[in-house]
């Protein structure tokens, strides 16, 4: 009888090709050697975008982009609740915005309201057939089983939201110590980050392997390679290096290595890019607060008043800004004021079904629209006009060749359509990073956010199967990993 296999998926914030084979040509990622010669490395797997986080994740549990799946970032507008959306880009944005409507959204709304319950996790499709899954330390987990959230005591006590929340998730369900599946309590406090840490999520996966619950499916996500490359840099190795050894770790807990991947189907993923962002603070930080100074901007602690014009949603290199008046204050005039700006790369909105492009570095504008006649390497069907230069599009006859923006139309679409309001699309060239009131910086290192390809492109290794994905965009995993848990990791 064939044995069975599992499928894990190893999600790495912030992995890219570059430094990881740099790292492994300085033999210190031998771990990933190790996985790369037994299997296969996919080195340029489109992210979704806005490149972050919350949204990558949908994207990947969910089998959509987020016109459909409704994450539309990190922070956004809610136009119905007339208030900003920040699932925790800083705690300087969270104490303005209140600390105990922030944590209701990162720790239930996200899941549980925000994620569109009209297109279901890979979690919920495996309960549905009699597989069970894990969810460990990801930021997006809902699926079928119920489970309860334990808030910390002090994280209780100074923000005055309740003891324990009620969600559902897989079957085996760790997030951080608010919901654990064996690691007990060594990384009970604020310094371990109540379990929010690589560590963490390996003694978790290491539990499973020891009890030999491993589940048909699991999702175990590294953070801390996203906090190494932002302040290092896009060439950072430090995080490559500490997490190899953590994958040894995890290895080194079945008989032998070459047990663990004959028995198993591994999947290594970043989830987004970085670009660097340059040295010098005044160059380097582009202020929306500064260049739409004519207009009353809501502030976070305030609030959206009846005397605002815009509503600023900050995601690093790429932002929201929304027009609470569109017809007084029209989208294209505020674009015109953007575009001013050498140091902004694209500027997006639409009108009806059109989408309008424009750019702070290249004249003229592309518009473009779904269903049309030309096609691209995905079989999307478009309608084109205008400047295709600023999507850096070559056209061959009726097909579309993207170039410094991967599956760039379709993913600009899905963040002009995924949640209601009229406003922009704005992102920053690479070397630049966008700030609001109280947005992180990231001078001197690293940022993601935006469109392009440094925000977008990561590496896949693969072993324990010789299939691969339709295309190589996060939007085309979920199907592929239900084909091979189903048919692959059968007995």
């Amino acid at each position: 009888m064939a044995v069975k296999k599992r499928v894990i998926l190893l999600l790495l914030d912030s992995l890219m090709e570059a430094p990881l084979k740099n790292a492994m040509k300085q033999e210190q990622a031998n771990t990933f050697q190790y996985f790369i010669e037994n299997g296969h490395l996919y080195p340029d797997i489109i992210s979704s975008f806005p490149t972050m986080s919350v949204n990558v994740d949908s994207t990947i549990l969910t089998g959509v982009y987020c016109d459909q799946h409704k994450v539309p970032g990190l922070v956004w507008y809610h136009q119905d609740e007339k208030r900003l959306i920040n699932y925790g880009s800083h705690i300087r944005e969270w104490m303005k915005l209140g600390l105990n409507q922030s944590l209701k959204d990162v720790l239930y709304n996200l899941n549980n309201c925000h994620l569109n319950g009209e297109y279901k996790t890979i979690h919920e499709e495996l309960a549905d057939i009699g597989k069970q899954s894990a969810s460990i330390n990801t930021l997006m987990y809902r699926g079928s089983s119920n489970h309860r959230l334990k808030i910390p005591f002090l994280l209780s006590l100074l923000t005055g939201f309740p003891k324990s929340l009620e969600v559902k998730s897989a079957r085996f369900f760790s997030y951080g110590l608010m919901s654990k599946i064996g690691s007990g309590n060594r990384f009970g406090n604020v310094f371990g980050r109540y379990g929010f840490q690589n560590a963490f999520s390996v003694k978790e996966l290491i539990h499973l392997i020891k009890e030999d619950k491993l589940p048909d499916f699991s999702i175990v996500y590294f953070p801390d390679g996203d906090k190494s490359v932002h302040k290092n840099g896009p060439s950072d190795i430090k995080g490559i290096k500490k997490v190899d050894k953590q994958l040894a770790e995890i290895l080194d807990n079945f008989n032998t290595w070459e047990e663990a991947i004959k028995q198993n189907i591994w999947v290594l993923l970043g989830d987004n890019g970085q670009a660097r962002i340059g040295p010098n603070r005044e160059e380097a930080l582009i202020d929306l607060r500064t260049i739409l100074g004519a207009y009353q901007i809501a502030g976070l602690k305030k609030g959206v008043t009846t005397e605002d014009q815009i509503v600023l949603a900050v995601n690093e290199r790429m932002a929201y800004i929304y027009s609470l008046d569109p017809i007084r204050f029209q989208l294209s005039a505020i674009a015109k004021t953007v575009q001013k700006d050498r140091r902004i790369d694209l500027i997006a909105w639409k009108e009806g079904g059109d989408i309008h492009i424009i750019s702070g570095i290249i004249d003229g504008k592309l518009i473009f629209r779904k269903s049309g006649d030309f096609i691209d390497e995905y079989g999307q069907m478009w309608s084109i006009e205008g400047s295709q230069e600023i999507l850096d599009m070559d056209l061959e006859g009726d097909t579309i060749c993207y170039g410094d923006y991967p599956d760039g139309l379709a993913r600009i679409y899905s963040s002009l359509f995924s949640h209601q309001g009229d406003y922009l699309v704005v992102t920053a060239r690479p070397g630049y990073e966008m700030i609001g009131e109280g947005s992180p910086t990231h001078v001197g290192g690293a940022s993601h956010g935006a469109l392009h390809k440094q925000d977008s492109l990561v590496p896949m290794i693969v072993t324990g199967t010789d299939s691969a994905p339709k295309h190589s965009r996060m939007k085309d995993l979920k199907e592929w990993l239900m084909s091979i848990i189903i048919n692959e990791a059968a007995e």
